[in-house]
């Protein structure tokens, strides 16, 4: 439940997996809608993506027991310990509402927070704030993640690298973009267009990683490698030795 068959190891090649390998914004382009409109200042990306990983990493976990313990087959078996017999109820159909709901909720809080500590950047995010609330990046980690069944560990570390990777991908964009801001563009290219053509390029650079797999988990197969193995000469002779000392204790 906790780590199931993962290792530390596991752990951090599952978090360079979810930044690098499995990026979500430039291997999936989930989240573009925020990353198009707020990424024309360093500053403005590093605010936004500091809050998506927030979100998605607090989400992420409520989700997974959101999961475990109420939308899951069989998830509610442990209200018979109060005398409810309520394991063959399935309330699958309400995972996505529910999972918008812990998202929705955390990006209230974390919109009046921003507001009371940060006035300028809370300005500068403007309507793109509350519609964390909405972004396909955050909903789509914490979907991966259950369809994955990860473990809780495993589940939180995908999530934040999942918003880790997301922060990366609009910070580039941002330096890239305050870089262009001031060079010599093509006319027909300025604003939207230099800049999916960038995005583009950096997807391509982010696929030369696909294929790399870093989180499979060890534990289980170095269990089921010593139960495989085969048995040493020793082992193979013992039922032949332990006959020998048997002839010998009759004659």
């Amino acid at each position: 439940m906790w780590m199931g068959t993962y290792e530390p190891i596991n752990l951090l090649g599952l978090i360079v997996q979810a930044v690098f390998i499995e990026n979500f914004l430039l291997a999936n382009f989930l989240g573009m809608c925020t990353y198009l409109a707020c990424s024309t200042k360093l500053k403005t990306a590093n605010g936004l993506g500091i809050a998506v990983v927030f979100v998605l990493t607090v989400s992420g976990i409520l989700n997974w027991f959101v999961h475990r313990f109420v939308t899951s087959p069989g998830a509610l078996s442990w209200l018979d310990s109060f005398g409810l017999n309520a394991s063959n109820v399935d309330l699958g159909f309400l995972e996505f509402l529910l999972f918008i709901s812990v998202i929705a909720g955390f990006t209230q809080i974390l919109e009046i927070v921003i507001e009371k500590v940060s006035p300028a950047l809370y300005l500068s995010l403007g309507l793109y704030l509350p519609l964390i609330a909405v972004n396909c990046a955050i909903l789509g980690a914490c979907l991966f993640a259950v369809t994955r069944d990860y473990p809780f560990w495993p589940n939180m570390i995908y999530v934040f690298g999942s918003g880790a990777g997301w922060w990366l991908a609009i910070a580039l964009i941002a330096a890239i973009r305050e870089k262009l801001a001031v060079s010599n563009v093509v006319p027909a290219l300025k604003g939207m267009g230099i800049t999916f053509i960038m995005t583009g390029l950096m997807a391509m650079a982010f696929q030369g990683f696909t294929g790399i797999k870093l989180a499979i988990p060890t534990g289980g197969l170095e269990k089921a490698a010593a139960l495989a193995a085969p048995a040493s000469q020793a082992e193979r002779d013992l039922p032949f030795i332990e006959s020998q000392q048997y002839q010998q204790k009759k004659l």
